[in-house]
């Protein structure tokens, strides 16, 4: 009993390693998103850390055009990390836990 528990402990241990890793990466793993006219483009990583922004002086000229524009451009690219980031870091818990019987952590 006591050695599948310890099992058990250490397989917890690894996979916590090792989505602290996975979540390390994903500071360089990028997401870029631009307006359909190019004039704003906006890169973060997918851990949700924005890296750049890219505004065309045009827009400046129009507060409340750059204002939507970017408010668009970012939900757009914070929807995009956080698939990524979900989905990267729930493969690395699912991979990595142990099988207990019963417990179906991930249907």
């Amino acid at each position: 009993m006591y050695g599948d528990l310890k099992g058990i402990m250490g397989k917890l241990k690894e996979t916590q390693a090792t989505i602290e890793e996975t979540k390390k990466r994903l500071n360089h793993v990028y997401v870029d998103e631009s307006s359909p006219d190019g004039l704003l483009k906006v890169t973060i990583s997918a851990n949700r850390v924005i890296k750049s922004i890219f505004i065309d002086n045009s827009l400046y000229l129009e507060k409340n055009k750059l204002e939507d524009v970017l408010i668009s451009i970012l939900n757009k690219t914070i929807t995009r990390a956080d698939k990524i980031n979900e989905t990267e870091l729930s493969t690395v818990a699912k991979n990595g836990m142990p099988n207990i019987p019963g417990l179906d952590l991930f249907k």
